[in-house]
C-alpha cells in the first residue's frame, strides 16, 4: 500500500489574520490546523496540514499572494505518514471550554474532576475545538444543556461530532450527525467510540425528517440560507447556527427568521459570530 503524504503549510500570523486563514484552511480541504507560539519570542505561525493529493504548495503560495502575502511567507514541505502525528502533535494541549468541557488530544492527560473529557485527535474531519465557532457552538450548548433537560439534538455538517459528542456528556439523551462526507460521517463513529458515546451518525447532504429540542450547525453562510427551510423545520425549541463572519450574521438571522424563529442570543468571538435562535410558540 502505497503510503500517505501530506502538505504542511506556515504562514506567520502577523502576516495573515485568522479569518483569512481559515478561508484558506476551507478552501483547500484542510485536514487540520492549529497556531503555533514560540518559546521566548511569543511569535504565532499558522499551521495546517493538507492532504498532498488535493492542494500544492503552488496553489496556496497563490492564494496567499492574491490577499497581499509575499511567496517566502508561505513555506511549505511534505510530511511522509509517520511524520504526520508528531508534526501535528507538538501544536495540541487541552483546552478548557465553557463552565465543564475540556476538549483534548489522546496523548494528553485527563481532564480534572470538574470537567467533562472529550477526546479528539486531528484527522480527516473538521472540529477539534480550536476554531472560534466550535468553541462558540459548544459554549451555547453547554448553556441550552444547563437551563433544561434537551431530550434530543441534530448536528447537521457534524464533521468530527465534536458538539454531539459534547451535548451527549453534557445530558442530552440521544444525538444525530449528518455530515455530506464519508470521512466525517467515519470520524464521527470512531471518536463517538473512543468517547465512550452513543451517538447515530449517517451520510446525506440534507437534514432529516423529524424534530429536535436542540439543532447546531456550524458550516458556512450560504449552506445555512440554502437549507434554512427543511433545518428550521426540524426545530422544535433550540437552533444554534455559526461559520458566520459578523457581517453575515444579520442576513442569515433574516432568512431563518421568516421561518417562525428568533433571536435569543449572539456570542462573538474573533470576528465569528454564534447565533442562538428559539422557535416562536
Amino acid at each position: 500500500m502505497q503510503e500517505s503524504k501530506y502538505l504542511e503549510c506556515r504562514i506567520p500570523a502577523e502576516s495573515m489574520d485568522e479569518q483569512a486563514f481559515s478561508r484558506l484552511c476551507e478552501q483547500f480541504g484542510a485536514l487540520g490546523c492549529a497556531d503555533e507560539i514560540e518559546v521566548g519570542s511569543g511569535q504565532s505561525t499558522h499551521v495546517a496540514w493538507f492532504d498532498a493529493d488535493k492542494a500544492t504548495a503552488s496553489q496556496l503560495r497563490s492564494h496567499a499572494m492574491a490577499l497581499g502575502l509575499d511567496a517566502e511567507q508561505v513555506r511549505c514541505r511534505i510530511l511522509e505518514e509517520q511524520n504526520w502525528a508528531t508534526s501535528w502533535q507538538k501544536n495540541w494541549q487541552p483546552l478548557p471550554i465553557g463552565h465543564r468541557l475540556w476538549v483534548r488530544p489522546s496523548f494528553c492527560d485527563p481532564a480534572p474532576p470538574d470537567r467533562l473529557d472529550i477526546v479528539l485527535d486531528p484527522g480527516m474531519a473538521f472540529g477539534t475545538g480550536t476554531h472560534p465557532t466550535t468553541q462558540l457552538c459548544l459554549e451555547a450548548i453547554e448553556s441550552r444543556c444547563a437551563s433544561g433537560r434537551m431530550h434530543n439534538l441534530l448536528d447537521m455538517g457534524a464533521g468530527s461530532g465534536i458538539l454531539a459528542i459534547a451535548a451527549l456528556k453534557l445530558g442530552v439523551l440521544r444525538a444525530d450527525a449528518v455530515d455530506m462526507a464519508p470521512e466525517a460521517v467515519e470520524a464521527c463513529r470512531t471518536n463517538a467510540r473512543i468517547n465512550g458515546v452513543d451517538l447515530n451518525a449517517w451520510l446525506h447532504d440534507k437534514p432529516p425528517a423529524g424534530r429536535y429540542d436542540l439543532v447546531v450547525a456550524n458550516i458556512l453562510a450560504n449552506p445555512l440560507m440554502d437549507m434554512a427551510e427543511p433545518l428550521s423545520a426540524c426545530v422544535d425549541a433550540h437552533l444554534i447556527l455559526s461559520g458566520l463572519l459578523k457581517e453575515q450574521s444579520e442576513p442569515v438571522y433574516q432568512t431563518y427568521e421568516k421561518q417562525g424563529l428568533h433571536l435569543a442570543e449572539t456570542l462573538e468571538r474573533d470576528g465569528w459570530t454564534c447565533l442562538v435562535l428559539t422557535r416562536r410558540a
